[in-house]
C-alpha cells in the first residue's frame, strides 16, 4: 500500500488548512486512518483518526480538539485533515498512517510527509 500526502503548506496563525492523503495498491480493506505529526525538534505525535468501512468514528489529541476534523471518502481511501484556527504550535511535518487488511493480516504503512509551518 502507498500513501500520497498533500496539502501542506506555509500559512499565518488563525487561518485554515486541509491535508489529504490517498491510499492505493493492493488491499482488502482498511481498518482505520490516521494523521499523525513530528514537530521540530520532537517525537512523532498522534492527531487523530477514523475507522474504515462505515463506522467513521473519530478520535482526536487534546490539542487539535475543537479546530481538526479528519472525514474520508471510502471510495477514494482518501483520509483529509481539516485544520482551522491554526496556532504556531502546530508546526510540524504530517504524516498519513492507515490500517489495511491483506493477506488474512491487519498491516500498517506511512505516507511520506508533508510540512505544515505557521507563523504567529
Amino acid at each position: 500500500v502507498q500513501l500520497q500526502a498533500s496539502g501542506g503548506g506555509s500559512v499565518q496563525a488563525g487561518e485554515s488548512l486541509r491535508l489529504s492523503c490517498a491510499a492505493s495498491g493492493n488491499f482488502e480493506s482498511i481498518n482505520a486512518m490516521a494523521w499523525y505529526r513530528q514537530p521540530p525538534g520532537q517525537q512523532r505525535e498522534f492527531v487523530a483518526t477514523i475507522s474504515g468501512g462505515n463506522d467513521g468514528t473519530t478520535r482526536y489529541a487534546d490539542s487539535v480538539k475543537g479546530r481538526f476534523t479528519i472525514s474520508k471518502e471510502n471510495a477514494k481511501n482518501t483520509v483529509y485533515l481539516q485544520m482551522d484556527n491554526v496556532k504556531h504550535e502546530d508546526t510540524a511535518v504530517y504524516f498519513c498512517n492507515v490500517f489495511y487488511y491483506k493477506d488474512g493480516l491487519t498491516r500498517a504503512a506511512w505516507g511520506q510527509g508533508t510540512q505544515v509551518t505557521v507563523s504567529s
